[in-house]
């Protein structure tokens, strides 16, 4: 494995029994980047996360993550090194019978040694990153939708993760919310240095916070291009994906 690389990914075919929705993919993630899958409504993009963070079982291919193979270690292991990842749900998944605090304590509870005292203060400390310091005590139900996502990223970071995962963080916020979000995430990157792999369909967040995107597409099921957002809206090979990217049109 590339030292500069956290993730490689090699011959990856993933689907759902027959389904086969990507086939024989390659790409890599580099340490403390920020990686984005772009693609339509039932290219893979999630699959990818889902598959990535051993949620799913590739059909075929290789993942390697931080120097392990993911698709061929047992179950025991694999559990132990999903606590190097951060999950930000599409919904936000917080549990709506806990308060802001409790959410983000759970996983510490569940998974570090640390005494109460210090996991609650290291609550507060996530709560303040996202800014939501003094929403310690707030139920989800009484907070907007932007706010749920800021606190469902406080909980993605509470074990100081090697690698974020982001399942279109946008999704159901207005232009607002989503830039705030947007800067978030640049934010945590720039001061962590964390590696952070983004799912979107959204070109503009695209734009602000990616260094690198692969977008991938269902007809071919493949992934048709990968660079910088900028390289490829001027510079690529492809015609759709110049075309995607600078929103003239979109192949149904």
């Amino acid at each position: 494995m590339d030292n500069e690389h956290i993730i490689e990914v090699t011959d990856l075919t993933v689907g759902y029994g027959a389904n086969i929705i990507l086939e024989n993919i390659k790409f890599f993630v580099k340490k403390g980047e920020i990686f984005a899958i772009l693609g339509g409504s039932g290219s893979g993009k999630s699959t990818i996360i889902k598959n990535l963070t051993g949620l799913n079982k590739p059909i075929n291919g290789t993942i390697i993550i931080d120097g392990v193979d993911t698709v061929n270690i047992e179950e025991e292991e694999l559990v132990k090194l999903r606590r190097n990842y951060g999950v930000l749900y599409q919904s936000g998944a917080l549990f709506s019978s806990l308060t802001l605090e409790e959410n983000i304590t759970l996983p510490l509870l569940e998974y570090s040694d640390y005494p109460k005292d210090i996991i609650y203060s290291i609550a507060k400390v996530k709560l303040n990153m996202v800014d939501l310091s003094g929403y310690e005590k707030y139920m989800p139900y009484e907070l907007s939708g932007g706010m749920k996502k800021r606190a469902a990223l406080a909980r993605a970071m509470a074990l100081d993760p090697k690698i974020l995962f982001l399942d279109e963080p946008s999704a159901g916020l207005d232009p607002i919310n989503s830039a705030k979000l947007d800067d978030l995430i640049l934010k945590l990157n720039c001061i962590t240095g964390i590696t952070i792999v983004v799912v979107t369909h959204e070109l503009e967040s695209i734009f602000t916070v990616a260094d690198r995107v692969i977008i991938v597409d269902k007809k071919t099921k493949s992934i048709l291009d990968e660079g910088s957002p900028a390289q490829l809206r001027g510079d690529s090979k492809n015609e759709w994906v110049r075309n995607f990217l600078n929103r003239k049109y979109l192949r149904t």
